[in-house]
């Protein structure tokens, strides 16, 4: 018998349809009451599978990488062949232009995601640059951020205003391009310039005041990460990356001025520098699933890599504590990607359900 090819259906049953098809003899009564019961059960709901897995628009193809190594090579020898000519104000400003010239077809008509994303920072970057350079700002990496009073850093006005600067133009290629990662290079703008707003008008700010601001903006953008987040519970919009560079751009101004805090309250790391340290990457793996973000624990693997190895070294097993120490953080990393999903469920649990009804994949809601 040849087979037969049906036509697709809709999961809804047309009843007005059915009705006809009884009236007219070609469907019996109870003929048409078993396909309605079968479409019920075709239409039921699936026991739920939530998706966790925190889904990035890096590349849309290999086309993405070969455009990108393009721009890398042709911006990085506009600015070679510009500065002899243009100066470095003039170079960078170049850069930042011919940046923008090429979003506009690859990241505007092609939605390219790598070559976006690329342009985007370089943008920021070579505009900040160009801003502090013609304000008189060394733009080495040495000097190119204010820190704390007696470091030998440069009046952190110009710093500030150059990091304003960056803002506004980071807010003029969103609303031309709207590239998710434009969000965290504002934000990471702005701290700039309250961090820079601070140190002049409190001149005489030391480390450990240095560190709080860090941490304190830090936690300002989590905050925004999260309302981004929470916006998008099932990460289907754009919502979604702009919260996960969010993450990404927190994690660091929360972690390094707190983990650099206790690793360097002695001479060398101690034991019970390294429990704290590792006791503050637990609190963040804790923060991380509860919030179905991996970019937060990151931030602080290398810091429990040095923490592993001081408690290696300290038991005795000097010669081999660089590999053990590699050979821990591994395991640790291993171990919480395959029970992601089971601890994400067990630490949901644990809260107050309406709480975590209102996390992004509330899988252990209910």
């Amino acid at each position: 018998m040849p087979a037969i090819l049906l036509p697709a259906v809709r999961p809804v049953i047309d009843h007005a349809l059915l009705s006809r098809a009884v009236s007219r003899g070609i469907l019996t009564a109870a003929q048409v009451e078993a396909l309605d019961r079968l479409a019920r059960e075709v239409a039921a709901p699936e026991p739920e599978r939530v998706d966790d897995d925190e889904r990035l628009r890096f590349i849309t193809g290999f086309a993405d990488i070969f455009v990108t190594l393009g721009i890398a090579l042709f911006l990085g020898a506009a600015w070679w062949l510009a500065g002899d000519t243009l100066g470095e104000t003039g170079s960078r400003a170049l850069v930042a232009a011919l940046a923008w010239g090429l979003a506009e077809f690859f990241t505007r008509r092609r939605r390219m995601a790598l070559p976006s994303i690329a342009l985007l920072a370089i943008f920021a970057v070579e505009s900040f640059l160009a801003v502090s350079s013609m304000a008189g700002i060394a733009v080495g990496w040495g000097s190119a951020l204010p820190g704390p009073s007696g470091s030998g850093a440069p009046a952190p006005l110009p710093y500030a205003g150059a990091a304003l600067a960056t803002l506004a133009l980071c807010a003029l290629h969103y609303r031309r391009f709207s590239v998710p990662i434009t969000i965290a290079a504002g934000a990471a703008a702005l701290a700039g310039t309250l961090l820079a707003l601070a140190f002049a008008l409190v001149p005489s700010l030391d480390a450990g005041a240095f560190s709080a601001l860090l941490v304190a903006a830090g936690l300002a953008v989590f905050a925004l990460a999260m309302r981004f987040d929470l916006a998008d519970r099932q990460r289907q919009t754009r919502r979604t990356d702009i919260a996960f560079w969010l993450h990404l751009l927190a994690a660091p101004l929360i972690v390094h001025p707190m983990l650099t805090t206790v690793l360097r309250s002695g001479d060398a790391p101690t034991t019970v520098s390294a429990i704290l340290v590792l006791g503050v990457v637990l609190l963040l793996a804790l923060v991380a699933l509860v919030t179905d973000r991996r970019a937060i624990l990151v931030a602080g693997l290398t810091y429990a890599g040095i923490a592993f190895g001081t408690l290696i070294r300290d038991a005795g097993f000097t010669s081999r504590a660089a590999p053990l120490s590699f050979l821990a953080l591994g395991a640790f990393v291993l171990l919480l990607s395959a029970g992601w999903h089971a601890m994400r469920g067990l630490v949901l649990r644990g809260l107050p359900a309406r709480l975590a009804a209102r996390l992004p994949h509330p899988i252990g809601a209910r």
